[in-house]
């Protein structure tokens, strides 16, 4: 029977409690969204894509070298080279299209690419269908990096090193000062995904700054607008020279429909308000040291992350599942993360916090989670 492996599949990840299901958002709070300065609701950047849908339509009608390139993207694009400190950026749709993107059009057969083992799977298969050599570097180890690149990057023409700012599962923040280092000892360039950093730490306005590093210390920068901005899309942001490049040769850019310009303006409304409204900041970072204590005095053991992102491992994908179900019918959302996304015997619970939540949402969610960690006889706790 044709395509007899769909149904194969489908099974097994049920066996497996892997099975993945879409289910349709409700009122409950939301602990699982990277919405983290609690901007997709905001007035202003309602308003701003009102605005902008009234003046210039919907959509785009085109690539952005056809008819999708209007003022507003080039002003979002200076305004992100400005913020980030770089020459020039460049718009994408999503974050996953952008790392696509820069590894395939920068990279060939005679080029080395070292990423972290931890990597966004977005960049991960980018690597596995590029025609350069792909090594993995221990997570977060830069030590392990430098051995890498003593033995394989006198070998290439080329060598990129990529990292995330902040671990998307782990929510740990990427040694990059190390990093970039031993990037600049090996003539190699370094690619920084900060799409969980972006807006959200309490140094900077990305991982770069919360490191002291300046952009000629990172080649090449990705975030997206997902996450702190609350909107959607991403960006590059590189020499000017790069993002010529991309344009020229990069063909998820060059074949894509380009962001509305009403999204364009409601995004850059939105990083007016990140930057401006900086009690977000402030309060997010409260909640996440909160959160933290309250955890430690209740015996509940979390992952060593001092980002938004909290994750609680459980272990089994069976047992998470039954937690998450169970914070559900008390009206709090908390998604379980399971293989393939996470390694085996890693299936988690990934909290999420946002500068919305309230300690009077970090307290019930306390409260429910230590009930859910003891009907599941005591988790991760």
């Amino acid at each position: 029977m044709a395509f007899e492996f769909i149904t194969q599949a489908l099974r097994q990840q049920q066996t497996q409690s892997l099975l993945r299901t879409r289910a349709v958002s409700n009122e409950a709070i939301n602990f699982s969204a990277n919405d983290y300065l609690g901007l997709s609701k905001h007035p202003d950047v309602i308003a701003a894509w009102q605005r902008g849908a009234s003046e210039h339509g919907v959509g785009s009608g085109g690539s952005a070298l056809v008819t999708g390139y209007t003022p507003a993207h080039a002003a979002l694009e200076e305004k992100l080279a400005d913020i980030t400190g770089y020459e020039s950026s460049l718009l994408f749709n999503s974050g996953y299209s952008a790392n696509q993107a820069l590894i395939k059009a920068l990279l060939n057969k005679n080029d080395l690419l070292i990423q972290d083992k931890l990597n966004h799977a977005s960049l991960i298969e980018a690597g596995v269908y590029s025609p350069a050599t792909m090594k993995r570097f221990k997570h977060n180890d830069s030590g392990h990096l430098a051995q890498i690149l003593t033995h394989y990057r006198p070998k290439h023409a080329n060598s990129l090193v990529v990292t995330e700012g902040v671990f998307s599962m782990d929510g740990d923040m990427s040694d990059l000062r190390a990093i970039s280092q031993q990037c600049k000892a090996h003539d190699s360039w370094l690619l920084v995904d900060d799409a969980h950093g972006f807006g959200v730490l309490p140094q900077g306005q990305n991982s770069l700054k919360q490191h002291g590093l300046l952009a000629s210390d990172v080649d090449l920068y990705m975030a997206t607008f997902g996450k702190a901005v609350g909107v959607s899309g991403a960006f590059v942001a590189a020499s000017k020279d790069v993002i010529e490049y991309l344009v020229n040769f990069s063909k998820p850019y060059i074949y894509s429909t380009a962001m509305p310009a009403a999204m364009a303006l409601c995004i850059d409304k939105a990083l007016t308000i990140m930057l401006t409204e900086t009690w977000r900041v402030v309060h997010l970072n409260q909640l996440i040291c909160y959160f933290k204590q309250q955890c430690f005095l209740r015996n509940i053991t979390l992952m060593p992350s001092d980002s938004a992102i909290q994750p609680l491992i459980i272990g089994d994908a069976s047992k998470a599942i039954k937690i998450s179900q169970y914070l559900a019918s008390k009206g709090l959302l908390v998604k379980a993360i399971r293989p393939p996304t996470v390694p085996q015997g890693t299936s988690r619970l990934r909290i999420t916090l946002s500068a919305n939540h309230s300690i009077e949402d970090i307290d019930l969610l306390l409260t429910r989670l230590q009930e859910a960690l003891n009907i599941n006889n005591g988790g991760a706790s």
